[in-house]
């Protein structure tokens, strides 16, 4: 069996390589063809029911105005009550049915069962369920020494969108409806500084993956993945839900930059209507799977000469320092720098806090 194996890992990589090339061309014309049909007979929906979970900004909030061009009943759900109410009459003017607004914490079951039941009780039905929440980070892991904080990001960037799933599947099934999901080129593409978020983001996908094959077509499922894109996140702000801030904004080591928020929630909307299973912002991340495929020290070699660090590491407050309101005895605000702040050793947990 051994020689067997050694034998296979030779010969199936190239083997495989050749057979890409050769009917690359086809799979393009064949994936063409497809796009094609589904954007002709896109699903219409109007009149429908569509719940957006993190819809209190950023990618949660554009969806929304997607949907709303559409002219669908959008169910807008977070914690932040007062952001909604502003979004809610956007989508209105936009042209959405009706909007329905509610605030719920989506780590909580009891929290998705309110809301999936109350829009249920509403309207009779649920259609698409668009699950955005997404809790980023940028510190070390090394750097942690309060570890009451993986938790939290587990719970937003996991369990926040199995628990509206759970809740919600069994309507999805009465009307054929649609998942789609907000996940992470992070998912399967290393980046420093975001260790836990990037596992969470992988077990995300893996988990509808394999959802994905146990439903089959009864219900679909859109796997939204982006690289880096120009939302309040990009900006320096650490988000609990999908817009919503910690209390203080992070000075960030590099300027980061990316395509806009707007395209890549129309890109999500157009392809859970034209039935994709995988919506990507930008594309081009793909060529990298093959390379941590089959040359993984190339890529490997590549990040450390693109992402090598310049001077010391500066801890991050989320999880290492004090409570944000504590830090030199008065409250961070918005744009002030933690380096400025910090004066000695830090030692006191912090607390994670939602609006």
């Amino acid at each position: 069996m051994d020689l067997i194996n050694s034998f296979l890992n030779w010969v199936v990589p190239p083997a495989s390589m050749v057979m890409l090339a050769c009917a690359w061309p086809a799979l393009c014309f064949i994936n063409a063809c497809e796009w094609l049909y589904d954007s002709y007979y896109s699903e219409n929906m109007e009149e429908k029911v569509v719940i957006i979970t993190g819809a209190s900004s950023g990618i949660g909030e554009q969806i929304a105005y997607e949907y709303a061009k559409r002219k669908a009943n959008i169910v807008l759900v977070a914690r932040r009550e007062h952001r909604l109410r502003g979004i809610s009459e956007n989508a209105r003017r936009i042209g959405a049915r009706h909007v329905m607004i509610i605030a719920a914490d989506v780590v909580k079951e009891d929290d998705c069962r309110r809301f999936i039941n109350e829009t249920v009780n509403y309207y009779g039905r649920v259609d698409h369920l668009v699950n955005t929440v997404s809790l980023g980070h940028t510190f070390y892991f090394e750097e942690v020494t309060d570890s009451s904080v993986f938790p939290h990001l587990l719970d937003i960037n996991f369990w926040g969108n199995i628990y509206p799933t759970f809740v919600a599947l069994p309507h999805l099934y009465q009307t054929n409806g649609r998942i789609i999901i907000n996940a992470s080129v992070e998912n399967w593409l290393p980046l420093p500084r975001m260790s836990l978020y990037a596992a969470a983001k992988s077990a995300l996908v893996n988990f509808y993956d394999t959802l994905r094959f146990e439903i089959k077509d009864e219900v679909g499922i859109t796997i939204a993945t982006h690289g880096w894109i120009g939302s309040e996140m990009t900006g320096g702000k650490f988000m609990l839900e999908e817009g919503a801030d910690m209390q203080w904004k992070e000075e960030r080591e590099v300027n980061v930059s990316g395509g806009p928020v707007e395209e890549f929630a129309r890109l999500i909307v157009s392809g859970a209507c034209r039935g994709d299973a995988y919506v990507k912002f930008p594309s081009w991340h793909d060529i990298f799977l093959l390379y941590r495929v089959f040359a993984p020290n190339v890529l490997s070699w590549t990040f450390r000469l693109l992402i090598s660090p310049h001077g010391a590491r500066r801890t991050s407050l989320i999880g290492t320092g004090r409570p944000f309101a504590e830090v030199s005895g008065r409250p961070l605000l918005e744009g002030t720098s933690p380096r400025r702040l910090l004066t000695g050793p830090v030692a006191v947990s912090q607390q994670l806090k939602m609006e």
